[in-house]
């Protein structure tokens, strides 16, 4: 249905971007996939395993299995702050006068910050000695009783590297949904106001199946990013204390580079994407299907 023209500057346009894909995402998942079947240290020979190196990470690595978990802990984390922060203030901006765009970039600016920088931040707001941001705040409330080192006990680290993350990304995708409500047609809810509709009504009827599409989006987005999350749970705590924040992401990264076991390595970021295109048809089937419905 395109002509011969157009399909040309169609080609013209997408080659670039879908070679720089080829070289920067798909060769390394197949280069990944290719060391999964070998045992190497990065320097001698190659030893071929088979798979050795899957059985060993399913049946045999306990730290796996517990990164694993810790994985999903930080992936619901991440959903609930960044998806729900983001719906529930995206919903508040449709419904100001004004100070709209300063909003928008107080919450956009975490995301165009350094990680370095915001895990330095969260370094300082998690401290015990000398005190810092979150246990002062408990002080001055009267839930002195509750103040720790954050990043210390286990079991209040997942939470703790989790939360960076969360706050990071949601002014990301707060603007993908604000600019999704803008879009829903205003006669539609007017005519629902009109019938009596609450407003909460408004936006389970009207809003979010309007948005839905949108929605599936960000929140493929958000967890595939979640997954693959590495720097700033890397920078607090590097996994510590023991595996208590340990990720698959970070487990991967001293499997690699502090035991020089690149194989084995190999094998984990295989799961990782697997993991994450498995999240992903999840999601799509999931809320489609609430969709179709």
């Amino acid at each position: 249905m395109i002509p011969g023209r157009s399909r040309l500057s169609v080609l013209i346009f997408l080659v670039p971007p879908l070679l720089l894909y080829g070289v920067a995402v798909l060769f390394p998942i197949v280069q990944s996939l290719f060391l999964s079947f070998f045992s190497w240290d990065g320097i001698s020979d190659m030893e071929f395993v088979g798979l050795e190196n899957y059985s060993r990470m399913l049946f045999g690595d306990d730290v796996f299995w517990h990164a694993f978990l810790n994985a999903l802990g930080y992936l619901a984390i991440c959903l609930v702050l960044q998806l729900g922060g983001a719906l529930v203030v995206a919903g508040l901006l449709t419904s100001l006068r004004r100070g709209r765009e300063v909003v928008k970039t107080l919450y956009l600016l975490p995301a165009v910050i350094s990680t370095v920088a915001i895990a330095f931040l969260f370094q300082r707001i998690y401290s015990l000695e000398p005190e810092g941001l979150l246990n002062r705040v408990l002080g001055w409330v009267g839930l002195g009783d509750l103040r720790r080192a954050w990043l210390s006990d286990t079991d209040t680290v997942l939470a703790a590297v989790s939360a960076p993350e969360g706050w990071r990304f949601t002014g990301l995708y707060m603007l993908i949904i604000y600019a999704a409500l803008l879009a829903v047609p205003k006669e539609l809810e007017e005519a629902a106001r009109l019938d009596g509709a609450s407003r909460w009504q408004v936006f389970t009827r009207i809003r979010f199946p309007y948005i839905r599409p949108v929605w599936i989006t960000t929140t493929i987005m958000a967890a595939t990013f979640a997954l693959r999350g590495f720097d700033i749970p890397y920078l607090l705590t590097n996994g510590g204390p023991g595996q208590s924040s340990e990720l698959l992401t970070t487990y991967m990264y001293k499997t690699a580079f502090t035991s020089t076991d690149y194989g084995y390595a190999s094998t984990i970021s295989v799961f990782i994407v697997v993991e994450c295109l498995v999240a992903v048809w999840l999601i799509v089937r999931l809320l489609g299907r609430k969709g179709d419905a």
